[in-house]
């Protein structure tokens, strides 16, 4: 039901099990092409899609920008930066401005060059709703408002499932408790996206999941083609230019053989480059060659280049199709040669070389202890993570040359993949207790490098000692798809991500899956085909398990001598301070003594680091007699820090003193105490008493020659 508000100002809703979603238009942004707010809870995203009236010259693509932005003051927080303002966008912002970006891209025609910007703002969060997926819809209903030529609407939503029950948007807290975290948006017809992290579920449950998705979508597009008539907007048509006459004809003619060569050297991309530059020669040595007249000559060389590509794309898809042989010769459902190499790093806690065809990648597993986990500085309720995957894509990797910079989206995008894909595999902080990072260097790539990735990670865990539940391994699956003929292609590799329909990477282990991540450049798939397309990625995943476990069949029994051994020690909680010290001071001289770093947690557990393993023990030793209890009957080596005419006064454990009277010096009367102790001088006590006001009365009389071997023997261990 649409509801109209104020001149220029309405509002919907759109119930999804139980909860409400608000869209409101009209209020905010009214400069925008289109603007709505949207709600859920507490929490409200505000998104504005704007169209640039000009198309910049001589370009090539569809200029989408797409930015989520999260602003803390949403959860009523003020930044942690030296400046106290929002800076570079969190990880989990791009990752969210990367799910809006891909549903949406493919719904624009061929050709359409306008700058167009999304942006999603959530400016209040209950840390009960996510605010991702209010996001994703409300840049489709922003996009329909602004009657752009999107071939939407869209609709998105995210599917838990908690004690076998799918919900649709679940909360943070359901989220916690569920085996699918899954995103998944679509048309009212296909599905167009598709993001996921599972605990090892089945392809069956995954496709039951998006299944129950898209009956959310369906209902999400209903209200929106309501809402949007009911604003009486109007859908620019868009017709993109036609090409010269006369042009794919000419490029059929002077170019096939070079490019079907290339086709056939795709291995090898030097020498694939070689035959794609002969065609761009051959062809426009015969452009040159037309007459003057001619429509081809007044052509860009974008155009131009666009069309060659268009039918390079002709000749790969339908090499496919009629003889089920891919341009590298490999079958539709054959993997490329893998080899696979562990533990090649000297001084590494862990490694795994994974090479799949040209596609290469160095894992590196680095362990560290709690203090070393990534602090987040967001609007989600999470607040740290113990588990980082790193990605990184040099140019060197395609034989290029380009500036090392910080990671772009897609580095950050493929390392959040990965991350996802190994952590169901994870032993938990109780029975390993290290945060782990693990970095992915590519060193080849020929497409699946995420995927490559995904092994290379589960490799080098193992290698570095870590108990993961089972190994995990990962694929890239492509799609040609030409009316109701389809090909589904195992193990992707660059020529066929580029000109293919589909980049669909799951991840999992023999059993189940623990991520997806499907995008399309189509207008969407049917659930018929992603069934084709799971069944056959188990197959392959499954096969290059079986390689990975040929070298390392399970996660090695030792850690690497250069890891940190990690000893836990359970403290009183009123024992921390004591353990910390006045300013830091007594926590700075156990690690600057003992060479161990310490992390302690506020329940009390404390996490001792250290390559060397006296080092660890003499810390974990020191905070146990620091906390420990004076008890009566105890025996103690003491130092004597002080002495007075009435006795001297023994240090039993750090920090805590007790007074030997002159009378319970020696089994004789003592005149002067000086006579039997000194200050530094190292005694064997026994505590006789606490007293009511909790001072501690020792004697060394009362001390047996059994009771004092034992504590002497005890304490020169």
């Amino acid at each position: 039901m649409v509801q109209e508000l104020t001149t220029g100002q309405a509002q919907t809703e759109i119930q999804l099990d139980g909860k409400t979603i608000i869209i409101k238009t009209g209020r905010m942004a009214k400069q925008a092409s289109g603007s709505v707010e949207v709600y859920c809870g507490d929490t409200m995203v505000l998104v504005t899609a704007t169209e640039s009236s000009k198309i910049r010259e001589g370009i090539d693509y569809f200029p989408l920008l797409v930015d989520y932005e999260e602003k803390l003051y949403s959860v009523g927080r003020i930044p942690g930066s030296f400046g106290r303002r929002e800076g570079k966008a969190p990880d989990k912002a791009i990752l969210t401005s990367r799910l809006i970006d891909r549903p949406i891209r493919p719904l624009f025609k061929e050709g359409y060059r306008n700058d167009v910007q999304i942006v999603a703002t959530t400016m209040s969060a209950d840390q009960s709703n996510p605010p991702d997926t209010l996001a994703m819809l409300g840049a489709s209903f922003a996009l329909e408002l602004a009657g752009l030529p999107f071939l939407g609407p869209i609709g998105a939503v995210r599917v838990g499932r908690v004690e076998g029950r799918l919900i649709a948007n679940p909360t943070y807290e359901e989220i916690e408790q569920s085996d699918i975290d899954l995103v998944v948006a679509g048309t009212e017809s296909s599905i167009m996206m598709v993001e996921a992290g599972c605990n090892l579920v089945s392809e069956k449950d995954i496709l039951a999941a998006i299944e129950y998705g898209h009956q959310a979508i369906r209902k999400q597009i209903e209200v929106q083609k309501r809402f949007v008539s009911g604003r009486g907007v109007t859908k620019r048509e868009f017709v993109a230019p036609e090409k010269p006459e006369g042009l794919k004809e000419l490029i059929k003619e002077v170019t096939t053989e070079h490019l079907l060569a290339s086709m056939d050297s795709v291995t090898l991309k030097h020498v694939r480059q070689g035959h794609i530059d002969a065609a761009k020669k051959a062809l426009t040595e015969a452009i040159a060659a037309l007459p003057e007249e001619s429509p081809i000559k007044g052509a860009s060389s974008a155009v131009i280049a666009e069309a060659m590509e268009y039918y390079e794309a002709d000749l790969m898809r339908a090499k496919v199709l009629d003889t089920g042989v891919r341009a590298d010769g490999r079958r539709c459902d054959e993997i490329r040669p893998i080899t696979v190499e562990c533990g090649i790093l000297p001084r590494t806690h862990g490694t795994g070389l994974f090479t799949r065809g040209t596609t290469q990648v160095l894992s590196v597993a680095t362990l560290g202890i709690g203090a070393d986990a990534q602090r987040l500085d967001s609007i989600d309720p999470q607040t740290e993570k113990r588990y980082m995957h790193h990605y990184n894509f040099p140019g060197f990797s395609v034989g290029e040359v380009k500036p090392m910079r910080g990671p772009g989206r897609r580095e950050i995008g493929h390392g959040a993949l990965a991350e996802r894909a190994i952590m169901p595999a994870l032993p938990s902080l109780d029975e390993f207790p290290y945060t782990i990072r693990v970095v992915s260097e590519v060193i080849e790539s020929n497409g699946s490098t995420s995927m490559a990735s995904t092994c290379g990670s589960s490799l080098a865990l193992m290698d570095a000692g870590v108990p993961l539940k089972t190994t995990i391994g990962g694929i890239a699956m492509g799609l040609i798809l030409e009316g109701d003929r389809f090909a589904i292609l195992s193990d992707i590799q660059g020529l066929e991500d580029f000109l293919g329909d589909m980049d669909f990477k799951v991840t999992g282990s023999r059993d189940g899956i623990t991520a997806l991540q499907m995008d399309i450049k189509i207008e969407g798939i049917s659930l018929e085909i992603m069934k084709v397309a799971l069944d056959q990625a188990k197959r392959g995943r499954i096969h290059i398990i079986d390689k990975m476990e040929a070298v390392m069949p399970q996660p090695r029994a030792e850690l690497s001598q250069w890891a940190p051994r990690i000893l836990t020690v359970t403290i009183p909680q009123e024992d921390i301070g004591t353990v910390i010290g006045p300013g830091g001071k007594m926590i700075r001289r156990i690690i600057e003594e003992t060479g161990a770093t310490i992390d302690i947690e506020d329940d009390g557990t404390v996490l001792i680091g250290s390559v060397d393993r006296d080092g660890g023990e003499a810390a974990r030793d020191w905070i146990i007699r620091l906390v420990k209890r004076v008890e009566v009957g105890g025996v103690y080596l003491g130092k004597v820090t002080r002495i007075i005419p009435a006795g001297a006064f023994v240090e039993v454990l750090p920090g805590k003193e007790g007074l030997v009277h002159i009378s319970q010096l020696e089994n004789r009367r003592v005149e002067k105490v000086e006579d039997v102790v000194k200050v530094g001088q190292t005694v064997v006590v026994k505590c006789k008493e606490i007293d009511d006001r909790n001072r501690v009365n020792l004697t060394m009389k009362g001390v047996s020659d059994d009771e004092k071997e034992a504590c002497e023997k005890e304490n020169s261990r």
